[in-house]
């Protein structure tokens, strides 16, 4: 399960501490489906439904498709690629496409750029390859155009019968172009649950089918979310989902207006991208709203690490940490000693990364940065499942606690509706 530290943050508290009674009623709100937008709180059962459901079916297809050719081109945008994403690079690292052995994942449709498209495709080369086209309407315009390219693509390799067989469909389960499309050419569908909304629809097959064309054991995945949610609806100040959300909106009340998550390992990047999606789709209405920014460290201590340390005081910190290593490198000796670091010798890396991250988490706590902990014990699908329920889990009462509704988007409309007019006029 997860652990919460607020020790970095508890001089940072008003004198009331945590609001509890906010956090107990945001938690009744959303237990009890009487909040704003609880028609899409589906995502709590999404584990025991999918387990029961479609988890079978989609194991065998990844089976198919890894049997298929060597690699698979997911074509989503927003929720519909950015979890899958997130636990790839997560359990099998962001170098994984590079690695003998890996099957091959890449993503298109977030971008509407010629040079990255042109891009993939010479990555994907002659490789034999599958689709998977993730879409709950099938109108979005990046991944419905990032589809022709992916469909001609195939097509032009295998026939428009052979390409059939290697395109599978994530949509909605009864309408929709995409649906309606899938339908007519007979290509394997997934549902994207009607009561999850995108950016909680990791654990559906949105991000459960790419995850497990990876390798990815999404069996463990579905079990682990299954027993984090039922630790999470624990009623208590002892419940870290409460501890985060109302740790973070004391901070906000006085002032502290953007959270920056940080982490020590170079493959959690997307797992922040994601977390910067759920946060502010959820929070950021009315005029309000905690700002969800990311840094890789110990990268990023050597660019933003000024800003964070010595600039405006409207920060809080979050730092998501693995308590050990999937691995383990020991720092070699070296002769002569020309960095004067031979007393590091034979200490592992990890030694070193939890000294970096104890020191970091003091010199920003006195430089006035209010610092919260969230750990699990390690980089696998157990953590990975844990931090997924924890952060959606924290999101809504958080959001809730604020008064908003934690499950719509309306602002997001807006570029769509200017864009398609400036589309028009092409």
């Amino acid at each position: 399960m997860v652990k919460v530290d607020l020790s970095g943050a508890q001089e940072f508290f008003d004198a009331a501490g945590p609001d509890w009674a906010a956090a107990a009623e945001a938690h009744r709100l959303l237990d009890g489906r009487t909040g704003a937008g609880h028609e899409f709180t589906g995502w709590l059962e999404l584990p025991q439904r999918i387990a029961s459901g479609e988890l079978k079916r989609i194991v065998a297809a990844a089976n198919n498709i890894r049997k298929q050719g060597t690699a698979l081109l997911v074509v989503g945008t927003g929720g519909s690629y950015l979890g899958a994403r997130a636990a790839i690079e997560l359990l099998r690292g962001g170098n994984h496409n590079q690695l003998p052995g890996e099957h091959q994942v890449y993503f298109m449709g977030n971008s509407l750029s010629p040079d990255a498209i042109n891009e993939l495709i010479a990555i994907l080369g002659d490789q034999d390859f599958c689709v998977n086209v993730i879409s709950k309407s099938g109108g979005t315009l990046e991944p419905a155009l990032g589809f022709r390219v992916a469909k001609a693509l195939l097509e032009a390799k295998y026939g428009r019968a052979g390409a059939k067989k290697r395109i599978y469909a994530t949509t909605d389960a009864n309408k929709g172009k995409l649906h309606d499309y899938a339908l007519g050419e007979g290509w394997e569908m997934f549902v994207v649950p009607d009561d999850v909304g995108g950016r909680f629809s990791v654990l559906s097959a949105v991000g459960l089918l790419p995850m497990a064309a990876a390798g990815i054991d999404v069996e463990a995945v579905v079990s682990a979310a299954e027993r984090e949610f039922q630790a999470l609806n624990l009623r208590s100040p002892e419940n870290p989902a409460w501890q985060y959300a109302a740790a973070r909106q004391n901070l906000y009340r006085q002032g502290r207006g953007i959270e920056i998550l940080a982490g020590y390992e170079p493959s959690f990047r997307f797992m922040a991208e994601w977390w910067k999606q759920l946060y502010g789709e959820s929070e950021g209405k009315n005029g309000i709203g905690i700002y969800p920014a990311s840094v890789e460290f110990n990268a990023d201590l050597h660019s933003m690490g000024q800003y964070i340390q010595d600039g405006p005081r409207t920060l809080m910190e979050t730092v998501v940490s693995f308590e050990r290593s999937n691995s383990g490198y020991k720092i070699p000796f070296e002769m002569g000693d020309p960095e004067g670091l031979n007393y590091l010798a034979g200490h592992d890396f990890a030694e070193a990364q939890r000294a970096a991250m104890n020191a970091v988490k003091a010199a920003h706590i006195s430089g006035g940065v209010p610092n919260i902990g969230v750990s699990v014990p390690a980089r696998d699908e157990e953590g990975f499942a844990a931090l997924v329920c924890f952060f959606e889990m924290a999101c809504a009462i958080s959001a809730y606690m604020t008064g908003v509704n934690p499950f719509d988007q309306p602002g997001v409309e807006a570029y769509k509706k200017n864009m398609f007019k400036q589309l028009a006029e092409l």
